[in-house]
């Protein structure tokens, strides 16, 4: 069972949170230091990891406000998706050379349990692919549009953050299930002219070019039957006025909102779901790892064919692991936002 019972001492550059952020991170919030890593027990496997994955739901972590998920804790490594390669096992089923998916990220390697770790084919697509496209960001775009949504055949679909890692999927899976038109905002002209030129959108704008709400009646003049919410603030106003009767909200990211330091007001429009007999529902990928099989059966050839494309963002370094995550908050990043080790 055992590859490699002992190894030289390995030691592993992380990140630590020093300190809960107030607003906006800041540098001083984080630590970068080198520690020792232990062998690993019975049923774990050594990874040294590849690539890491820079999500804004991390923002989310670093506060202790009560949560859908533990916050990460202070003066210790934090979390985050992985994919690396085995160098030392000590559980069956996973061998040194195998490659796999984790949640140990934000360091440069991990003892994981075998229970906690995805054995990920680097030959079927590229390794980085299994943190976005093929990973947690693609199923969220999916469970998202086709579970919570409820998305149907016809629908016109707004998507917010469109040219976001789960934005752009979003998009053009509603395109290949037979959208009848999809409609994304992103904040530049650069990025407007990626999703209609390249992931087949019908018609984009950048949201900072005017009203959010005029923008969108513009290029949906007959409403919208769902919006898939990244954003919220001014974005979710607009998408309940433009809303058609039966319209359907999936809230998977409110990123306007995730640095603010007092609440942020509601909507005030809301009394227009009455009339529209709309819905808004939230809803975490987590929820939903029973798609994972029908997701990867049906997006994994689209992803082949190039039929869904994909676009990412690399980040080269451990070292520039925050940056990275910052960048994510600022909308640096078209598609998936990665670092490569």
């Amino acid at each position: 069972m055992t590859d490699t019972p002992t190894l030289p001492a390995v030691s592993s550059r992380e990140w630590h949170l020093a300190s809960r952020p107030v607003g906006w991170p800041k540098p001083e919030d984080f630590a970068f230091v080198e520690a020792e890593v232990p062998q690993p027990g019975e049923g774990e496997v050594l990874v040294r990891n590849k690539y890491l994955s820079v999500d804004p739901y991390m923002r989310g972590r670093m506060s202790d406000a009560k949560s859908y998920v533990a916050p990460f804790e202070l003066g210790k490594v934090m979390q985050g998706g992985a994919v690396g390669e085995v160098v030392a096992s000590n559980a069956e089923g996973l061998s040194v050379g195998d490659h796999v998916l984790h949640f140990f990220g934000w360091r440069e390697y991990a003892v994981v349990g075998a229970k906690n770790a995805v054995k990920v084919d680097p030959d079927a697509a590229p390794l980085s692919t299994y943190l976005g496209v093929l990973g947690m960001t693609g199923l969220t775009a999916y469970a998202g549009l086709l579970r919570t949504a409820a998305f149907k055949e016809g629908d016109t679909v707004f998507v917010s953050g469109a040219a976001g890692a789960v934005g752009g999927q979003v998009g053009q899976i509603a395109k290949l299930k037979g959208a009848s038109r999809v409609i994304g905002s992103a904040g530049s002209d650069e990025k407007v002219k990626l999703l209609v030129e390249e992931y087949g959108f019908d018609a984009a704008f950048n949201y900072k070019d005017g009203s959010v709400a005029e923008q969108l009646r513009a290029a949906a003049p007959d409403g919208i039957d769902v919006y898939f919410d990244n954003v919220g603030d001014d974005h979710l106003e607009a998408a309940i006025g433009s809303l058609n009767q039966g319209g359907r909200i999936a809230v998977c990211g409110m990123i306007s909102v995730y640095n603010n330091t007092e609440p942020a007001p509601g909507p005030k429009n809301l009394a227009r779901l009455i009339a529209t007999r709309g819905r808004i529902e939230g809803f975490l990928v987590g929820d939903h790892y029973d798609l994972q099989p029908q997701f990867v059966r049906e997006v994994a050839p689209w992803v082949a064919s190039g039929e869904l494309k994909y676009r990412e963002t690399v980040v080269e370094g451990i070292e520039n692991n925050l940056e990275a995550f910052l960048g994510v908050l600022r909308g640096d990043n078209t598609g998936k936002m990665i670092v490569k080790l």
